[in-house]
């Protein structure tokens, strides 16, 4: 376990934003993690988890606490179960599966961030989502003091959601269980964009190989694969998750898929684009990516204070043009830090 004292949020972050740090602690297994985070809360001090660092806007005047840097590695199979430390980095436990010829995260391929975070967000791409294949994650609960095996039920898995986000600070990810398809050919393809790459039908299946080249070729495209070289891929990806709304709410124009219950999802993309903030357009040091208008990026010395008004600002017109409200999908930090709260005759060591 490695302490420091001298470090920024915005070095452990894709988007580039964030203060100074009190305490930064790296830790390298579960079991060095568990023993920080029960440091942390033995001593009342505000506690920050890391991985990637991909899907965060932290703030400004920085972490007055730990923040605990996951670097735990290693994976586990067992037939068609792969049990997965928290911090083994998310595209090359991808790139693993397709090598090991086990289908259902291969749509995921080129996102950035750690394992244990992608149940926390239900990551998703091109038609996939971790919720689909997670069998178990492994979690120390911070209100209990306990460790806990949540099912896949017990995560509660929504669109970019899950229990584990509606409940912030209290969970701590140590492995994640997926349940994978052993075979050399993908899930059924059902993202129409990846079909057309791939020159396959929806639901017809494609190699495993070809489906992760071709997902990274159009994340490329869109400059979605972290590249320290590239500036463009200074984000956290797609920064609105796409609208669900009922039917009759739609659009005219924008693309829209169904999503049950009467309901239909819009294209954020489009959105943006439509409400005046399309490729490239830039206010200061942050504005729109110019490969994807659902990316925006920063620039060195941006501001998380700068980041939520630019974005704030296309909220506020795509309200007023279209009458949707679009939501960020990454996590905003504030500096009102989360804290264990433990039950009474709880006692920590």
């Amino acid at each position: 376990m490695q302490v420091r004292r001298n470090a920024r949020l915005a070095e452990l972050t894709t988007l580039g934003v964030g203060g100074p740090i009190d305490r930064l602690v790296e830790v390298d297994d579960a079991e060095e993690l568990l023993a920080a985070v029960r440091e942390a809360d033995a001593a009342a001090r505000p506690l920050l988890l890391l991985g990637g660092g991909s899907n965060l806007i932290c703030p400004d005047d920085g972490w007055p606490g730990d923040v605990v840097v996951v670097r735990s590695r290693g994976v586990v199979r067992d037939g068609g179960r792969l049990v997965v430390q928290a911090g083994e980095p998310w595209d090359d436990l991808v790139a693993h599966t397709v090598e090991q010829e086990l289908a259902g995260v291969e749509a995921m391929s080129g996102i950035p961030g750690s394992t244990g975070a992608t149940p926390v967000q239900n990551v998703g791409a091109y038609g996939q989502e971790v919720g689909q294949v997670v069998a178990a994650v492994r979690v120390w609960d911070r209100t209990e003091a306990a460790e806990r095996l949540l099912t896949a039920a017990e995560c509660e898995f929504g669109y970019r959601d899950s229990r584990l986000k509606r409940e912030p600070g209290r969970y701590v990810v140590l492995t994640v269980s997926f349940d994978l398809e052993p075979g050399p050919l993908s899930r059924p393809v059902g993202y129409a964009e990846l079909a057309r790459t791939l020159g396959v039908e929806l639901g017809e299946r494609a190699p495993l190989a070809d489906v992760r080249a071709a997902v990274l070729e159009l994340r490329r495209g869109k400059g979605m694969v972290w590249d320290l070289a590239d500036p463009t891929s200074r984000s956290a990806g797609s920064f609105f998750t796409n609208p669900v709304v009922p039917a009759a709410q739609a659009v005219e124009g924008c693309p829209s898929w169904p999503a049950g219950d009467g309901q239909v999802k819009l294209s954020a993309a489009w959105l943006v684009q439509h409400a005046g903030f399309g490729k490239g357009r830039r206010e200061g040091r942050v504005g729109t990516s110019p490969r994807h208008s659902l990316a925006l990026t920063t620039e060195p010395g941006a501001t998380a204070e700068e980041l939520l008004a630019y974005s704030g600002k296309i909220i506020a017109a795509v309200e007023e043009r279209f009458g949707v409200t679009l939501e960020r999908e990454p996590t905003t930090i504030t500096s009102s830090p989360h804290r264990a709260t433990p039950r009474p005759g709880i006692v920590r060591s």
